[in-house]
């Protein structure tokens, strides 16, 4: 107990001192929206200092920094990719333009930097856990990897498809609905929630990791309802042939589309 509480502490520590640099970063460049990167990024840190300063089973430490190094490490280079050249995100915008101007530094460290950062630990609690654990059950991280890599297919897959759409000019105002994009409306979101759940139970091979059950539930939470589907949808509802595509795909879970 003493030692995951050690760990725990670190990593809290290292999230503050990431999302303190991301603050300023994003002052300086006028973009709260650096914050998407930092994301992925942060579970990086969490994943090396849990690394570093666990006394679990060496192996399943490793094989998490691991996990967590290719998924944050590919979404972060998306994302960089994917804004690059472009202003604020729509969303930081709406959300700022709730104070005045002079405000919204301070505004933005409490409802984005710190909001995150908090989100970050606590998702994180699986990665943190397991590498104060001890040897466990192998068989169950054998599984949990073959759903990350599910999750991590799954993610990889609809960003390059939506990516491919988008730059054909003979796109441009449609609805994307092909690919994975036809059996879920959020087959990006739906590979990150298959992620987490798969990192979930690599840590719950060893007891005290299943009892970290509420972070994957907690990143079901903001990828479907705070941050992710339900909030883009709101937008995305209005443009032509989306409500459509709403009636004939699946919002979340894949499933063939309806006729």
């Amino acid at each position: 107990m003493t030692n995951l509480l050690l760990v725990s502490g670190l990593s809290l520590a290292a999230i503050v001192v990431l999302m303190a640099v991301t603050a300023i970063t994003g002052r300086v460049q006028g973009r709260v929206s650096v914050v998407d990167t930092a994301w992925p990024l942060g579970f990086v840190v969490v994943a090396v200092v849990a690394l570093l300063a666990g006394d679990g089973a060496r192996w399943r430490a490793v094989l998490m920094l691991l996990l967590v190094l290719v998924w944050a490490g590919r979404l972060a280079w998306h994302i960089t990719r994917r804004n690059h050249g472009k202003g604020e995100d729509p969303r930081y915008e709406k959300l700022l333009s709730q104070v005045p101007q002079e405000k919204r530094f301070g505004f933005a460290v409490r409802r984005v930097y710190a909001t995150q950062g908090v989100a970050m630990w606590f998702v994180s609690l699986p990665v943190q856990v397991s590498a104060t654990a001890d040897d466990g059950v192998r068989w169950v991280a054998v599984v949990g990897v073959v759903v990350w890599a599910i999750g991590l297919w799954f993610e990889a897959t609809g960003d390059r498809q939506l990516k491919r759409f988008k730059a054909d000019p003979a796109n441009k105002g449609k609805v994307m609905d092909r690919g994975l994009w036809a059996w879920t409306r959020h087959p990006n979101y739906f590979g990150d929630f298959t992620v987490w759940w798969g990192l979930y139970v690599v840590a719950a091979g060893a007891w005290p990791g299943v009892l970290t059950v509420l972070s994957p539930l907690a990143m079901a939470f903001f990828l479907i309802v705070v941050t992710g589907g339900r909030l883009l949808e709101k937008d995305m509802a209005k443009r032509p042939g989306y409500p459509e595509y709403q009636r004939r795909t699946s919002f979340f879970v894949p499933r063939p589309p309806r006729r």
